[in-house]
Parts: C-alpha cells; structure tokens; sequence
C-alpha cells in the first residue's frame, strides 16, 4: 500500500473530511495514514501501538475495528446520534502480520472500520509504552486465519482488552508440539521476544496425532521451561473440543475430547504438567466441551465449520469469538491480565 502524509483523515464509509492532527513531536501519532475503502492505513516498523480511535457522528452510528490478518481489535460500539465515545486499544504490528509461516503482508499497521453503520471521527496512532503482551502457541484453532470462514479464538481474543495489553498471536496452522519447537519461524523466533511478566499460552494437541505420552510431556515441560527462562509466565491451555457427539448428545469420546491414535490423552496430560510443574492452566478442553453440549447438535454446529465445509474441528468467527470470551476470563480469573485492561459483555 502506498505511504501518505496526513495523520487523521476522512472515514471511509462516510467520506467525511477530518482535521489532520498537532504536527510532530514527541507524543505525536506514528507514522502516516489515510483511510480510504474502509481501511485505514499507518506507515509504522513492526513493534507494538495504542489506538485511540473517536466514533460517533449526526447520525446514530454503530462501529466495529478489525486489522492486520482478520484481528478483531474492538467490537461493534453503539453510539447515539449527535454524540461521540472514544475507545482505545494496543496492537501488535509483526512480520508476518498473520501466521508465522505465511506471506509477510502488507508493511505497517492497517485498521479496518466496520459494523453495520460505521462512524469515524478520529484516530491516532502512537507507540505504547509499558505494555504487555500476550504471546499465543499453538495450531490452526489459534492462529489468524487468513480467510473466511474460519477463525481462531485468538484472532478474535483483542477485542475484549483495552489499552495496555496486546495480542502477539504465534499460533501456526498445522503445528504440533514436535514441529513448532523443530520450526526456526517459530518457536526460536518467538522465545527471544518474550520479556518478564508476558503471559504465554500454550495450546498445542491437535497435531500431535502420532506423538507418545513422554515426548508429548517433554515438549510441554520444554515450552513452558523456556518461558521462564525469559521470565515470562507460562499458561497451558488444554485443547477445544472437536465437535464430535455421541448418540446420547454428549462429547465423551476420545474424537471429541483429543485422545490421538497411540491412546494419548491430550488434555490429561496437559493438566498433568501444569500440576506438577505448578503452571496456570486453562482448561480449555471442560470450557468448550461444556458449551458445545448446552447448545446441542444442532445449534453447535454454528460454531464450527460443519455446514460451510464438513467440518467439526475448525470454528467459524462465532466460535471462536466465544471461545476467546472464555479465555479472556480465564485470564481474568487467573490474574494474568490486570482487569482493568479488559472488555467485558
């Protein structure tokens, strides 16, 4: 995408002019940008920034942001008319944008307005200063999925923190505990960038299809050793749930619940390594399964990829919005995140 020279400019769905923002100096918006098509574009390196966007116009108005690869980076934000909110949130601008072993993307930081009747008033863009992140391992039900209709719940997981806390979503389509820490792109890319107090959660089982109980818990204790190694703070996360009932309409089968075909017990052994090595665990697996069995057979399969493509294992942006909701109060809970910094509803 081309570099521009304004800092704020029009919003783009209603091609309404802006005023620029306070010329330069320290503090001032990063980088360059112009909104156009719906996309809002900020010529910044890698690193990690504060948006601070205002919405609201004549008209009563109801916004929504994305960027980068398909991150949900705030959800849709209902304002009355003649009136204005500002909101403000942290995001995490890497190379490659989405997943660690796909195309680099587009260079800096773009931000897309959405929802059903968007109303951009301003946005500023400045690099954060003191901020944690969030760093995300794991599969293709993690990652930032390049394209509809699939999702990651930690694609979807930003838009319910605030200012303060970013995502750094790692995650890799395809990877097992094996070939993540076997991949120069992953983990010996992620592990140096980890600073003291980062969360990192683990979600890795789903690929592990031919790996053996030992090598499976060496590899977890290996991850969650080299994050604290870096003085991070190492989470585990048990894996969700494939969408796979029995005749009774429960999940209790070793499909559903990531028993592979050697008999390992994913998400046992998950819990086992967090309680021996005393690491927070998220259990993500009992979380997910709980829910899939409330909604039942038929209104589960909204949250999956069973209509669109026969898939039960893969969610659809619905899915992984609840399960991001999960995890976000998992890490609440958990203290992993101050509650400040978090969105709830």
């Amino acid at each position: 995408m081309r570099r521009l020279s304004i800092t704020v400019v029009a919003a783009a769905a209603l091609a309404t002019a802006l005023p620029a923002a306070p010329a330069a100096a320290a503090g001032a918006p990063a980088g360059h940008a112009q909104c156009a098509a719906g996309v809002c574009h900020f010529d910044v390196p890698p690193g990690t920034y504060d948006v601070r966007i205002e919405l609201g116009g004549a008209d009563a108005s109801s916004t929504s942001v994305g960027g980068e690869t398909r991150r949900s980076l705030l959800p849709e934000t209902a304002v009355p008319a003649g009136e204005r909110v500002t909101r403000a949130f942290t995001v995490n601008v890497r190379t490659p944008e989405g997943e660690p072993t796909g195309p680099d993307g587009t260079p800096g930081l773009d931000l897309r307005i959405g929802g059903s009747a968007p109303a951009l008033a301003g946005i500023r863009v400045t690099p954060a200063r003191h901020a944690r992140q969030i760093f995300l391992i794991g599969d293709s039900t993690v990652c930032d999925q390049p394209g509809d209709p699939y999702s990651g719940w930690g694609q979807q997981l930003p838009q319910y923190l605030r200012k303060g806390v970013s995502v750094a979503n790692y995650a890799d389509s395809g990877e097992s505990t094996v070939s993540y820490l076997g991949n120069p792109q992953l983990w010996a890319t992620v592990r140096p960038l980890i600073r003291p107090g980062d969360p990192v959660l683990v979600q890795l089982a789903h690929n592990d299809k031919t790996t053996d109980e030992a090598t499976y818990r060496a590899n977890l204790e290996t991850l969650v050793a080299g994050v604290r190694e870096r003085g991070g703070q190492p989470v585990l996360v048990t894996p969700i749930v494939r969408r796979w009932f029995n005749a009774d309409g429960t999940l209790d089968n070793g499909t559903a619940l990531l028993v592979n075909g050697l008999g390992v017990d994913h998400p046992a052994v998950v819990r086992s390594v967090a309680a021996a090595r005393d690491v927070p665990l998220i259990d993500l697996t009992a979380r997910t399964k709980e829910l899939v069995e409330s909604l039942g057979v038929e209104a589960s399969k909204a949250l999956y990829l069973t209509t669109e493509a026969r898939d039960n294992t893969h969610t659809s942006v619905r899915g992984a919005t609840l399960y991001a909701r999960l995890v976000r109060d998992e890490l609440v809970t958990r203290h992993l995140v101050p509650r400040g910094t978090v969105r709830v509803g």
